[in-house]
């Protein structure tokens, strides 16, 4: 099937084809649909909503448990030409009427215990069986008090495909609108880069397993990828390792996307033997520690391929192909890869200058999938210049061969007496230490240097991390500056459903944390 980069609207993914009847698009745990069925039932919920009022541009909210419910809904949303709003599970009451506040939906399809969470609103409920879909309309109750007195939005624009919330790792995530347009024109370069340039998709392309929450865009975007190049998906709601080892012999699978939280866990299982016949990893989602990625790849034998994107840049702008990871490998393991066609690069000063190649600053990017702002009003204008580049917040360089890589974020730079330490290279080195299981940085006011960085480590085992050992390791692997000054122990690190580590609360969760201990009771 081809699709024109251009094409409006995303439903074209799922146009009639032959051999739509027999052909399975989606495998979960619960059922198998085939484009066919997947087909009648989105446009069956289509007329639902339009059957209930909703118009044209409007927001739409989703939330179910059952993955080929979520893929119907998203391209019945569309066929209605509506705006769909993925709603996590696992969201907490206060956050989901923070949610639905910001997006004001005409209506809410929902299943499961979902459709108890919001009372006084127009739900339609997802009730199917098998290869069939069934939506109930369940009128608002009157009796019963809206958890918002907002009316819906006005209508976007027809352009517009989805409202998708940024991690929230530094505040409270943001609504940021995503176009039909900009993902497709996306969707064209990546499948370029992993295909090849001028080479079609096969045939027959194997399942694309996606081991990642339909509520992030991280999975959304790997369904529509899969439907770009003729795939069946194969969902897993929540990562569980021996699962995910199943599935991949079961559907031979030989590539996947991968989050590096499940990474971490598919290491450090004993009872996964191998993953045959994997042969290749993308990571997603959060930024991949390259010495995470080395002790996958050392205990699987499977090529690690990093890559880098935002929501509101519509998702992955940069990232590797397997030549490169044949070529470069080992020697650039850690950059991000190469950006996509249609997408440039610029590392800039704090006055917007541009550096040149090898020196350090500001990641900005042009890409066709800038978002159109947030849909609670505000825009971008703050993070475009006249000429379409988008500040990224990212610190980066690129080198001599146009690899990209990143340094972390610049509202995480602990400025340490003038001396510039960045979170995430202190954490590589203290990840690779002895008792270590995981390790963040955080930045805290000090009285003299303005601030210095805090360690928070999570230790293999209980008692298992000696703080004059962590020390002198840290002395050993990095400048004096760099240093931590205290080393706090925690059970695990506070994450967010993609796996990124929540840096707002990581400063609270250190102070109260305790020292790791040293053989004579004190902390250095």
């Amino acid at each position: 099937m081809s699709v024109d980069s251009s094409q409006l609207r995303l439903t074209a993914l799922l146009d009639p084809r032959p051999g739509d009847t027999g052909t399975v698009a989606i495998h979960s745990e619960a059922r198998e649909v085939t484009r066919a069925e997947l087909r009648v039932g989105a446009l069956a919920l289509a007329d639902r909503l339009r059957a209930v009022g909703v118009r044209p541009g409007q927001a739409v909210a989703v939330m179910s448990a059952d993955g080929a419910d979520t893929v119907a809904a998203l391209f019945g949303v569309w066929f209605a030409e509506a705006v769909y709003v993925p709603l996590n599970p696992r969201l907490t009451d206060r956050e989901l009427a923070h949610v639905l506040g910001e997006v004001r939906p005409a209506a809410i399809v929902a299943g499961g215990a979902g459709t108890e969470r919001f009372p006084g609103r127009q739900v339609i409920e997802a009730c199917g069986r098998g290869g069939s879909y069934a939506w109930s309309a369940r009128a608002a109750d009157s009796t019963r008090s809206p958890d918002t007195a907002a009316p819906p939005h006005s209508a976007h624009t027809p352009d517009t495909a989805l409202i998708q919330f940024t991690s929230g790792t530094t505040g409270p995530p943001k609504p940021v609108l995503l176009r039909h347009s900009g993902i497709s024109a996306l969707l064209e370069p990546v499948l370029a880069k992993l295909v090849g340039a001028g080479r079609k998709p096969r045939a027959d392309p194997m399942p694309n397993l996606i081991p990642t929450s339909l509520s992030l865009w991280a999975g959304i975007y790997n369904v529509l990828f899969a439907f770009r190049v003729g795939a069946p998906v194969v969902l897993m709601e929540r990562f569980d390792t021996r699962r995910f080892a199943g599935y991949v012999r079961r559907f031979k699978i030989r590539s996947v996307v991968l989050p590096p939280a499940a990474m971490v866990m598919l290491t450090d299982d004993a009872a996964v033997a191998d993953l045959a016949p994997l042969a290749y990893i993308r990571s997603i989602t959060a930024p991949l520690s390259p010495f995470q990625a080395r002790r996958f790849r050392d205990r699987f034998g499977i090529t690690v391929l990093n890559c880098y994107g935002q929501t509101e840049i519509g998702g992955e702008i940069v990232g590797w192909n397997a030549a490169d990871a044949r070529a470069h490998g080992e020697a650039k393991l850690g950059a991000v890869g190469r950006p996509h066609d249609g997408v440039a690069l610029a590392i800039r000063d704090d006055d917007g200058t541009d550096l040149p190649r090898g020196a350090s600053g500001e990641l900005w990017v042009r890409t066709p999938a800038i978002a159109d702002g947030y849909a609670n009003g505000s825009g971008l204008a703050d993070r475009l210049d006249p000429d379409g580049w988008f500040r990224t917040g990212d610190i980066g360089r690129v080198d001599a061969e146009g690899f990209l890589w990143i340094d972390g974020r610049a509202s995480d730079m602990i400025n340490r007496g003038g001396l510039k330490v960045f979170p995430a290279e202190v954490a590589e080195v203290l990840g690779a230490a002895p008792g270590v299981a995981e390790a963040a940085v955080v930045g805290v006011p000090d009285p003299r240097l303005g601030e210095v960085p805090w360690a928070v480590v999570v230790p293999r085992t209980p008692g298992g991390i000696d703080a004059v050992v962590l020390d002198a390791w840290c002395r050993e692997h990095l400048a004096p500056f760099k240093v931590p000054v205290r080393y706090a122990t925690v059970e695990a690190l506070p994450r967010t459903e993609a796996g990124k580590v929540r840096t707002a609360e990581l400063a609270a969760l250190a102070r109260d944390a305790p020292d790791a201990p040293t053989p004579g009771g004190t902390a250095p």
